[in-house]
């Protein structure tokens, strides 16, 4: 089938690699711009532009898709179909009605639970069981269109990280598993939406008169970006491991060794740390050139 893949992060690239290997013929890759990145903020191609043009597949990285022009391009690919997975850009209309069987999208989520930009994050955050990938054929909304084929996963403690990888496979599979034996396709139901809007940095910051419970699952959703964090001795300290424990104590003080801190309810104990500048350390590592002593009360 001739298809138009459009996606940008890690998260697309078994996708288009699926689609690549099952013998589809992919006609070009559409990715975000190359943007500013890293110390030097020299220009970085997104994940699925470097893979697509190690597979020797053109890549397209229009800042947007609602010039005339560049619908007219796209339309001249004469694609079957777009298959879309975390691309980043609205698709207008025109470019929805381009191909001649649609476009689908890999969407990241049991639908219709957490529509929109971080259902991954969300669904931690919330503590869900299960998360999943849904096939689905777009439309104009968010995340509306009907769906054609859904794959659970257990979240059993994973970080953002570990699902985002596992969810990636999940999709590849699922969209060729759907490609090679299309199923029809199912409205979403109206009840059990929910929406997963894009992460606020400030949602990161740690809050230690929530329980220690969400806070733990904080620091799952955030790891390994853009990371949960708290201050200590005057530093921004991001915390990408940590479990739920028994501890009584104002909410931030250091009850425990190594680095128990209470929480509005029970405790937590990091387990891995990270402090500006450097690698990811075990948090005794940490504490033996940055001591943060016992009966300490953390902001």
């Amino acid at each position: 089938m001739r298809i138009v893949f459009m996606g940008s992060p890690d998260f697309a690239v078994p996708s288009l690699e699926a689609l690549v290997a099952a013998g589809h013929d992919v006609m070009a890759a559409y990715a975000q711009p190359p943007r500013p990145a890293g110390r030097g903020k020299a220009e970085r191609k997104t994940a699925v532009h470097q893979r697509a043009e190690a597979l020797g597949i053109a890549v397209r990285t229009p800042r947007t898709l609602r010039d005339a022009e560049e619908q007219a391009r796209f339309r001249a690919l004469d694609a079957n179909l777009a298959v879309v997975a975390a691309y980043g850009l609205i698709l207008p209309k025109a470019i929805l009605d381009a191909p001649r069987k649609g476009c689908v999208n890999v969407h990241a989520s049991l639908l219709p639970r957490w529509r929109g930009a971080a259902p991954i994050q969300r669904a931690i955050l919330a503590g869900d069981a299960i998360t999943g990938v849904t096939i689905m054929r777009m439309d104009e909304g968010l995340d509306t269109g009907p769906m054609l084929l859904k794959r659970e996963l257990a979240i059993d403690g994973k970080t953002a990280g570990q699902v985002t990888e596992e969810l990636a496979k999940l999709g590849a599979k699922a969209l060729v598993d759907w490609l090679a034996s299309p199923s029809a396709p199912v409205p979403q139901p109206e009840d059990g939406v929910t929406y997963a809007s894009k992460i606020d940095k400030a949602e990161a910051r740690i809050d230690w008169s929530r329980t220690a419970e969400e806070i733990e699952r904080q620091v799952r959703a955030f790891a390994p970006t853009p990371g949960a964090w708290f201050e200590a001795n005057g530093e921004r300290i991001k915390l990408l491991d940590a479990e739920c424990v028994d501890g009584v104590g104002t909410p931030g003080e250091v009850v425990g060794d190594p680095l128990v801190i209470a929480c509005g309810e029970d405790a937590i104990h990091c387990r891995l740390v990270q402090r500006a500048g450097k690698g990811a350390m075990a948090v005794k590592d940490m504490l033996r050139g940055f001591a943060i002593a016992q009966g300490t009360i953390l902001p």
